[in-house]
């Protein structure tokens, strides 16, 4: 058999690449991991960590605002954006070092630069090294995607949004995700001025209909802008900002772009293709069920595979790959009932089929709602109604699909996606006496 320097070499250091490095070694294998960046990936340094940090300091603006209405005279804040700013990038610098700290115990190897693919069993290293290994596994995620518009260099992406110098004070956000909702709201409890654009007229496309329509009109009595139907014509950079023209609507000028247009298979450059590793068109690294690419000694986890860009999945691809390839354990990640959930102003989240989806695949089915004003908002003087939506099986009642929006609702859909995935009915929930008072005993409720 022959000898390599190692028996599983990790390309990318983020959630996929550090849960299957860390697990792998202790199953005994001897494993090396490559991160040009820092150890953490895109979730940790740049994506749903400080973003969610971010997502409490702007509460704080409606908080600060209700406390009023209960009692607490609270005097003009003024928010500091260098202070959380700081802050949070203190906080990712701490995780990093966990992380970092954690594959070292567990007797892994960290190369810190860039690595790519020279064969079947060679990483090629960016100081020009070449080391030998069992198994391969790509894990570099995925990265911004950027319009192809005259002056887009002059736009920012959310890896670098953490990172500003200054609040501007009109913020453009091009795309309708999750991430252009997220930022919309940071922005806008901020004080900035907020206007989303997005070339269909569709927001949050893959959640339920109901619920995406109340976070557009929750959001629009807020005054956050949105222009629908329009794309990019040019940008330029001026002395007070960038003007942007468009077709479709009127030109702007602003202080700030943020592309939030999807995020695309990080694998440009890692010359997979010519270690014969077949890409999708998306450049994708095309897996089977047990995340083998199309040679069998390399395989990949996480964004990179296109599958669900979730951090939860990847960690557990990585943990199937390596109970299956180094612990003698094999098993499979389950892609059904996969929760998720974004993080606006106010939050939503979802599990199962939507309304559309149960239709389209059941025919009948039963819609059990309630539509209701959070008990805080009632006292706050807070117009704003939450709205928690079940999707039954006609025939059996059986649970479809959960889908909440409203404050705290990723909270609650945690525990109840439990049940959804359990395949429980609605009566499992009618037989449940409810917490009250609490925004969650909804959900037993439901009629």
């Amino acid at each position: 058999m022959a000898e390599f320097d190692y028996d599983l070499f990790v390309i990318g250091g983020g959630s996929g690449g550090v849960r299957a490095a860390r697990v792998s070694a202790a199953h005994g294998a001897r494993v090396a991991l490559a991160e040009e960046h820092k150890v953490g990936g895109t979730c940790v340094i740049r994506g749903c960590v400080p973003k969610k940090l971010l997502v409490y300091g702007a509460h704080f603006a409606e908080d600060l605002a209700d406390a009023r209405r209960f009692g607490w005279n609270v005097p003009k804040c003024d928010f500091d954006w260098p202070t959380l700013r700081d802050n949070v990038l203190a906080e990712v610098d701490r995780l990093n070092a966990a992380y970092t700290t954690t594959l070292e115990s567990n007797k892994v190897e960290i190369i810190l630069e860039r690595a790519t693919v020279a064969g079947p069993n060679t990483v090629r290293l960016a100081s020009g090294r070449e080391v030998s290994s069992r198994y391969i596994l790509i894990a570099t995620g995925a990265w911004p995607a950027i319009p192809d518009v005259p002056g887009s260099e002059h736009g920012i992406t959310s890896n670098e949004v953490f990172h500003l110098d200054t609040l501007p004070k009109r913020v453009l956000i091009a795309g309708g995700g999750y991430i252009a909702n997220e930022f919309a709201g940071i922005f806008h409890e901020f004080g900035s001025e907020v206007t989303i654009l997005n070339r269909t007229d569709v927001i949050l496309r893959g959640y339920d209909e109901s619920i995406r329509d109340r976070l557009l009109q929750i959001s629009m009595i807020k005054g956050i802008n949105f222009q629908f139907n329009s794309t990019f014509k040019s940008i330029e950079k001026t002395g007070e900002g960038l003007h942007i023209t468009f077709d479709g609507c009127e030109p702007m000028d602003v202080d700030l772009l943020l592309f939030a247009t999807g995020r695309v298979p990080h694998t440009k450059g890692l010359a997979l293709e010519d270690a014969g590793v077949k890409l999708d068109r998306n450049g994708a690294v095309v897996v089977d069920e047990d995340s083998k690419s199309s040679v069998d000694s390399i395989y990949a986890v996480g964004d990179v595979t296109n599958r669900v860009q979730l951090t939860p999945v990847a960690i557990r691809e990585g943990q199937a790959f390596a109970d299956t390839v180094f612990g003698n354990k094999p098993w499979r990640v389950d892609y059904h009932c996969i929760p998720s959930a974004v993080f606006s102003h106010p939050p939503l989240a979802g599990v199962g089929l939507t309304e559309s989806q149960a239709k389209q695949k059941y025919g009948a089915v039963r819609v059990y709602s309630s539509d209701f004003r959070p008990m805080k908002n009632v006292l706050a003087n807070r117009n704003e109604r939450a709205l928690y939506k079940m999707v039954c099986e006609a025939e059996t009642d059986r649970i479809l699909g959960l889908h909440m929006i409203g404050p705290d609702a990723p909270e609650i859909l945690q525990a109840a996606a439990v049940a959804v995935k359990a395949g429980l009915t609605k009566q499992a929930f009618d037989d449940t006496v409810a917490l009250h008072p609490s925004m969650a005993e909804e959900l037993v409720l439901l009629r």
